[in-house]
């Protein structure tokens, strides 16, 4: 039967992966608190990092319909849970991690897909959620324009062509001859 404590806890974390866009496991080994303490605070406002336990974190996991993650749950472990953009929480994740090579990237889950240490890596590699979306809205502006110019360039050639014919009647014979006829029947 299990303690009432360890069954809170981990109801707590199999909630918190259910909530979560993503969750990073991480080996900490070696780092102080207030290196901890820094590393949350390059998370962003969207990630919480908890220390946990990693029996108790299995079953949670488990529990929530994440069965990837099991082989990584060895030696001190703490995760990310990511609410908010998985990219700006990797590339606090990959920057703290060049400062301070204790803290090891083991792994982690993206939407329900299990993410290695390199994909993550590569995720934090990605531009914000927000840059790419204003590259989006620029390329559809632009379309926009280019589409604009060609609808405005297609009467004004059509005029410039129709004043180059009649120009050049003018020239020929003047403007009133008659075009001559076709063969007769």
């Amino acid at each position: 039967m299990a303690r009432p404590d360890k069954a809170a806890a981990v109801a707590e974390l199999a909630d918190q992966f259910r909530s979560s866009n993503a969750a990073v496991l991480t080996e900490y080994r070696g780092l102080t608190v207030a290196q901890l303490k820094t590393l949350r605070r390059s998370l962003g406002e969207n990630a919480q990092y908890a220390v946990v336990k990693n029996t108790l974190t299995k079953i949670a996991a488990n529990e929530a319909g994440i069965d990837a993650l099991d082989d990584l749950f060895s030696g001190p472990t703490a995760v990310a849970f990511v609410t908010g953009d998985p990219v700006e929480s990797a590339k606090g994740l990959r920057d703290f991690a060049k400062d301070n090579p204790n803290l090891i990237i083991k792994g982690g889950v993206l939407d329900g897909k299990a993410l290695s240490a390199d994909e993550i890596k590569k995720l934090a590699d990605l531009e914000s959620r927000e840059v790419l979306l204003s590259k989006l809205a620029g390329a559809f502006k632009g379309k926009q324009t280019q589409a604009a110019q060609v609808f405005q360039a297609l009467p004004s050639k059509f005029v410039r062509t129709a004043e180059a014919l009649r120009a050049k009647k003018e020239e020929q014979g003047g403007a009133g001859t008659p075009a001559p006829a076709e063969a007769a029947e």
